[in-house]
């Protein structure tokens, strides 16, 4: 085989900067082509190795059909700097080197030291996409990423149980009033929900949607009115930013029952006494009529219920002595749950089904951004004086009374805002962005109300920049028991002075997870409030995600749920508040993001080939010392050899990788000097029945994990599409 060939095989990795850049045109299909006057290069997906920190290392397969010649199989090896979108569901792989290559059998030792030294000195330009799902089916060959649980707080809230339109209000404690200093009228400060107080006299008011109530007490006594104070009715109009009522709110037309709570709290409702319908494959009933996961196992005469993630079980649902269930006592009927069902939605909380699994994947994928160091700005306020309480079993403190959160450590003072980490000599500032993260960090405890920055990192940084990210846990999502929760279950005392500083919360707004568009709050309903600047749902701050609608929906499954709330108006589904306040909290920020999530970059490059979706089925594999195989109907592996096999098939297959090398760290090295150049030793090719039995469970393992991969990427698109919102699972 001539130079002119590995000289082109080149062009292959010179123009990976566009193989990726359309996912609507594209659909990052796989395998990808390439065409040059001197053949055709195929690259097959990659299979994956290693995720530390923003770090991803793999492998993969490729082949190149020259106009004249027989077909050259090779594998390369890759690591690069991870950058992810996950509203979009992409990543970007960035800052590319590749450590190792092989040609299996190549017998042409100056053909292989030329090809390789080419390939070093391009790979700098690499930078390009790929789908999220497909790289989360294939994490799954990562060893321990799965290894994310954390001791939570597990005790039931307080569940309340009603067969009639009813609402949650939740109060952050003891109710506290404030004087709105324009109209002079008193409102409950710790709430999100509106709740004044007549100017002369002993009523307090609610407003729902186009429904008014009034009541003597603040916690209960709540009836229906239509005689409302002028003043009040201007104040709550300008507490709503005057939106005006959309169609969902307006078809309403009876008022529903109002539970006031000063405890954490859930509602689970039905539409009349419950309704329940069997589950298809189990001994499983659930309800119908409500919007709820309420789920009965006939074996057990036992209620389960989902909140934020957590199942829950009774005797009863009115009333009912509910215990926390640990994920691995579900009963196993729940992993019968098929994946058509209206209640398929569940299968993420129950562990090991495919869903729970993905969603533990994505526990490890981190939000990142590259900050600038000079214009990345951030603001501290206190109410009052700086004052900081201790981090219980550490040597940390956090200040109470600021929105923000302020650590010191080691004399130094900490803010992290917005996922970026800022540093000060003093409480009060000025601030800069850090370039390192402390230690101690990590020690904070899971009843810290500051618990969620140790899910904050900083991954490098230059005299410009610093590369930064985020894990699930600093919006609060959670392992547990191999399965995903929300919140930490421990309640946070706020801040109570002359403002009102809430702290994170799990329960009292209908937390649920999708595996397709993520957490969303859920008020089924709850339309048309005012809302106060405030409130304990952290970086993303959710201030209209609760709306009517989840998952299956009552009475006519899946397609009743959020994804019909969510066309009848911007702010009828969960994902309202999603979209407005995006979930990569970034986008938060004003000042100082150099880069986040998806951005398109072209490259002036005479050499770049406009690649193409390929009719090549995606079959080719690489295993881990760079043999490269076909998979055929059958499941069985063709070996693939760039030199003629013996006439018979050895015995035993080789065993030796080829250039084996020292594990890369997982920061990038500088660009090697001295490429490997012992070619593979020559070798027969086996048969499939001759293949080690862990390789060939490695192989199949890559087989299975790219077939979900294709299957999750064209369900979250569909799902996408179909008003879902963007992300996940």
């Amino acid at each position: 085989m001539s130079n002119k060939i590995f000289i082109s095989v080149i062009a292959l990795f010179i123009s990976l900067s566009t193989i990726f850049a359309q996912e609507e045109k594209n659909g990052f299909s796989w395998p990808r082509e390439i065409d040059s006057e001197k053949g055709v290069t195929t690259l097959y997906q990659p299979q994956l190795e290693s995720f530390k920190s923003n770090i991803l290392e793999g492998r993969m397969a490729i082949s190149f059909k020259p106009v004249e010649g027989d077909m050259v199989f090779g594998a390369v090896w890759f690591k690069a700097r991870m950058s992810t979108d996950l509203d979009a569901r992409t990543v970007r792989l960035e800052s590319v080197e590749v450590p190792r290559v092989n040609f299996p059998d190549m017998e042409d030792k100056g053909k292989v030291d030329t090809f390789t030294a080419l390939l070093i000195k391009e790979v700098e330009s690499w930078d390009f996409e790929m789908s999220l799902d497909r790289l989360l089916a294939n994490l799954e060959e990562v060893e321990d990423l799965k290894n994310l649980s954390v001791q939570l707080n597990n005790d039931p809230p307080d569940i309340y149980f009603r067969t009639s339109p009813s609402v949650l209000i939740s109060i952050d404690g003891k109710p506290k009033l404030k004087e709105d200093k324009g109209s002079k009228l008193e409102y409950v400060l710790n709430t999100p929900f509106f709740i004044v107080k007549e100017p002369k006299g002993d009523n307090y008011y609610i407003k729902n949607g186009k429904f008014w109530y009034v009541s003597t007490e603040i916690t209960k006594g709540w009836k229906e009115t239509d005689k409302v104070p002028n003043k009040i009715e201007k104040f709550a109009k300008e507490s709503n930013d005057g939106e005006e009522l959309d169609s969902v709110a307006m078809a309403i037309k009876e008022a529903p029952d109002l539970i006031v709570a000063t405890k954490p709290s859930e509602l689970i409702s039905t539409d009349g006494e419950p309704d329940y319908a069997t589950i298809e494959g189990t001994s499983l009933l659930y309800a119908t009529n409500s919007e709820d996961d309420i789920i009965m196992d006939v074996n057990s005469q036992q209620h389960y219920i989902l909140i934020a993630g957590r199942w829950y079980h009774s005797k009863t649902l009115q009333d009912g002595d509910w215990k926390f269930v640990e994920p691995k006592d579900l009963p196993d009927e729940f992993a019968k749950i098929p994946e058509g069902s209206d209640m398929a939605t569940v299968r993420v909380s129950v562990p090991d089904t495919p869903e729970a699994q993905d969603a533990l994947l994505e526990q490890s994928i981190p939000q990142t951004a590259t900050i600038d160091r000079k214009e990345a700005k951030v603001e501290v306020t206190y109410d009052g004086n700086p004052k900081f309480e201790k981090v219980e079993g550490t040597d940390m403190s956090y200040a109470v009374n600021t929105d923000k959160t302020v650590l010191l450590i080691n004399n130094k003072y900490y803010c992290v805002d917005n996922a970026v980490w800022f540093v000060s000599d003093k409480a009060t500032g000025p601030w800069e962005v850090s370039i390192n993260r402390p230690d101690e960090v990590d020690k904070i405890p899971p009843e810290s109300p500051v618990y969620n920055v140790k899910y904050v990192y900083i991954y490098d940084s230059t005299p410009e920049v610093v590369y930064v990210g985020y894990m699930p846990g600093y919006t609060y999502s959670y392992v547990y028991g191999g399965v995903v929760v929300y919140g930490t279950g421990y309640y946070y005392q706020p801040w109570y002075g002359a403002y009102y500083y809430p702290r994170p919360v799990t329960y009292g707004y209908g937390v649920h997870y999708n595996p397709y568009t993520g957490w969303g709050f859920t008020f089924s309903m709850s339309v048309g409030w005012g809302f106060h600047p405030y409130h304990p749902w952290g970086p993303r701050g959710y201030h209209h995600g609760y709306r009517r609608g989840y998952n299956h929906g009552y009475h006519h499954g899946y397609n009743r749920g959020y994804n019909n709330g969510y066309r009848q108006g911007a702010r009828a589904g969960y994902r309202a508040g999603q979209r407005s306040n995006p979930n990569n909290v970034y986008r938060n920020r004003s000042t100082g993001v150099k880069q986040t999530g998806n951005r398109t970059q072209t490259r002036n490059n005479p050499n770049t080939r406009q690649s193409r979706p390929s009719n090549k089925k995606n079959n080719m594999y690489t295993d881990k010392k760079g043999n490269v195989y076909q998979r055929d109907k059958s499941g069985n592996y063709d070996r693939k050899s760039n030199s003629r096999p013996a006439q018979q098939p050895s015995t035993k297959p080789s065993t030796k990788p080829t250039n084996p090398q020292t594990r890369p760290s997982t920061k990038p090295a500088k660009t090697q000097t001295r490429p490997a150049t012992k070619p593979a030793s020559k070798q027969s090719r086996p048969s499939n029945q001759q293949m080690q039995k862990s390789q060939r469970q490695q192989l199949d393992r890559s087989s299975q994990n790219r077939s979900r991969g294709t299957q999750n990427y064209n369900r979250s698109r569909s799902s996408r599409s179909y008003g879902g919102g963007g992300r996940r699972r």
